[in-house]
């Protein structure tokens, strides 16, 4: 992924393999750009909780998000509830984190702007 090109406009690529698990650096050079978003299982997948008004527009953010991770083969874990769904990327062909996770967490942090 090019840095010129913003993350919530680039597109996942498949990635398997050790070699494509970000370095502590590169997690650190990218974390700016997803404000709210944390490092959990000891920096192996980021976590976001997006909060709504009611049930309907939790699933409306639910069905949009499943839509983008389809359209880009990168899905997430999620816990929905009746106003929050707890989103969690990571690669698990890649043993952590990959830039993929980094570009579906943009897209997820635009479906609610």
């Amino acid at each position: 992924m090019s840095d010129l090109i913003p993350l919530a406009q680039a597109h996942c690529l498949p990635r398997r393999g050790s070699e494509h698990r970000l370095t502590e650096a590169r997690v650190r050079e990218l974390m700016p750009d997803l404000p709210g978003w944390e490092l959990v299982e000891d920096g192996h997948a980021l976590s976001k909780t997006f909060n709504f008004g009611n049930y309907y527009e939790t699933m409306a953010f639910v069905n949009a998000l499943a839509f983008m991770a389809h359209r880009e083969d990168h899905h997430p874990d999620l816990g929905v509830h009746y106003n929050r769904c707890v989103v969690r990327f990571s690669t698990h062909d890649v043993g952590g984190l990959s830039e993929n996770d980094f570009i579906c967490a943009a897209r997820a942090e635009a479906l609610t702007g």
